[in-house]
């Protein structure tokens, strides 16, 4: 449990906490850790189809974990009634619940408005102007509101080149570009760098993070923001085409299907554990050096698409084929690591779990799943009639 000043000098213990979108992948994880920790613990989710399944309570892995060890409320952070349920008498909330697919939130901007922007925008309204008993509010914020990543010119030092053009992309020419500069050298992204998202989910996760960091403030309630990069591990759904690398890669292998790589493979991100985000969430939750700060949490080493793609092949011994597209989505961004160095002295956060030895734990839990259907190329499908796909 963690323990806090009050404005009245007396020892405050909060043990109550509210997670939004706790039977997601990462909030169940961070839920029952936090019962393993005593904490009393209130999860307010809608159970959606895309991470779920149709019928979420009885086959959902990631609900079962946490059934009958926390409060569970079916709501949806879009319902303000379900807001003023949930937050009575937490005394922290973490905010997970959001619509979460880059490529999917270039078609879908109303539901992605809604969830993300307007849902976190009643979570805010109810906390100004209502009797509530809330301390701390943790947002998920997303590595995706920082766009393309952090770059030296060799002529004009640290840039942050903008969204790739077409024009290039359809040439097979896929690095990113700045004007007057003859060369780019990727470097590790910090909290102070550009921010300039590209897709409507970095938008709204932008959007998020500054109503958190704006409005928690004026009504004594401490914010915090972690901007996750690419989180992955056992668990994460392997029925939904729209998110995560791993699980979309290693839902294809499993039914035999070859894996179609964007671009030339060569585009990179930074892979975290889903252990090591938990853990940097519940230091956010317990300290109080956390209080009004925004940090990065990743791994502080990019992976390039290729080697992730091949790392899953090797690991379930599987024989399908592996083919360099060319093709391309609009909204993704190049290249984009994080600099742990704010976390590090703030926190004491250092991530635990490198990419061979997490990968090789989540492909073997999914050897231990019943094999999900692909719907990989529905999620083709839909950006291609969209025009984002080229």
């Amino acid at each position: 449990m963690y323990f806090c000043e009050s404005f009245d000098n007396q020892l405050y213990i909060m043990k109550n906490i509210l997670i939004t979108g706790g039977a997601g992948f990462i909030g169940s994880n961070l839920a029952l850790k936090l019962n393993a920790k005593g904490y009393n613990v209130t999860v307010l989710d809608n159970l959606s189809e895309q991470i779920h399944g149709k019928d979420p309570i009885n086959t959902s892995p990631l609900y079962n974990s946490i059934r009958n060890k926390v409060t569970f409320i079916k709501g949806d952070v879009t319902n303000i009634e379900d807001w003023k349920k949930a937050i009575l008498n937490q005394d922290i909330i973490v905010h997970f619940a959001a619509e979460t697919g880059t490529g999917q939130s270039m078609y879908e901007i109303i539901k992605y408005t809604q969830v993300n922007v307007q849902g976190t925008a009643n979570m805010l309204d109810f906390l100004v102007n209502s009797p509530n008993k809330v301390k701390k509010v943790v947002i998920a914020s997303s590595r995706s509101i920082y766009g393309e990543g952090k770059y030296i010119s060799k002529e004009l030092g640290y840039v942050y080149p903008k969204h790739r053009i077409e024009e290039d992309m359809d040439n097979n020419y896929f690095e990113v570009k700045y004007p007057n500069s003859s060369s780019l050298e990727l470097v590790a992204t910090d909290e102070e760098s550009k921010i300039h998202p590209t897709s409507v989910y970095g938008i709204t996760k932008q959007n998020q993070e500054q109503m958190v960091m704006t409005v928690c403030p004026t009504k004594g309630i401490a914010p915090v923001a972690f901007r996750y990069q690419n989180v992955y591990g056992p668990g994460q759904s392997l029925s939904n085409p729209y998110t995560g690398i791993l699980s979309i890669f290693s839902t294809q292998i499993k039914n035999g299907n070859g894996i179609n790589i964007f671009e030339d493979g060569k585009e990179t991100r930074d892979f975290v554990y889903i252990d090591d985000i938990v853990d940097a969430t519940i230091l956010g939750i317990e300290k109080d050096e956390a209080n009004g700060e925004i940090f990065n949490v990743g791994t502080g080493v990019p992976t390039d698409v290729i080697t992730v793609a091949n790392t899953l092949i090797k690991n379930y011994n599987a024989n399908v084929p592996l083919t360099i597209t060319g093709n391309y989505r609009l909204g993704d961004i190049r290249h984009n690591y994080a600099d742990l160095t704010k976390i590090k002295a703030k926190l004491g956060f250092t991530p635990k779990v490198e990419f061979q030895t997490g990968i090789k734990h989540f492909t073997n839990w999914v050897n231990a799943q019943e094999i999900k259907v692909d719907n990989y190329d529905k999620s083709i499908s839909e950006m291609k009639e969209k025009g984002l796909y080229k």
